[in-house]
């Protein structure tokens, strides 16, 4: 299911020119959700209608979303999708909180001062 959820969020974000879409498989890292999927947006008003573009589409597939954070602000709007966490984000911001490396390092490991080690 979660593999559905995925390619139709990608799709509906390609669709809607979305910029540097990355889906990053989270499943080894945590329990909560199998993937996480993060794009830019061109403005506020970007931003949000990415994120509410998923949103009515997934409600029209009678899977509506779990929660929404920030679609007042556009900014960065998170939309949980249950397995499936949409972070649609300015590249100022995207750039600040950087949850690509956030979700990429290892469990286990502990960054450090720009290295690595184990816990």
């Amino acid at each position: 299911m979660a593999e559905n959820l995925e390619k139709t969020i990608l799709s509906i974000l390609e669709d809607m020119k979305g910029q540097d879409i990355v889906c990053l498989d989270v499943r080894s890292l945590t329990d909560v959700m199998d993937s996480v999927i993060i794009v830019s947006g061109t403005s506020n008003r970007h931003v949000k209608s990415l994120a509410e573009k998923v949103i009515e589409k997934l409600k029209q597939a009678e899977q509506p979303p779990l929660g929404i954070e920030g679609l007042d602000e556009g900014e960065w709007v998170l939309v949980d999708c249950g397995d499936v966490v949409l972070h649609s984000m300015l590249p100022e911001t995207r750039r600040f909180y950087d949850l690509e490396r956030l979700w990429s390092v290892p469990a286990g490991v502990v960054e450090n001062k720009g290295s690595e080690e184990r816990e």
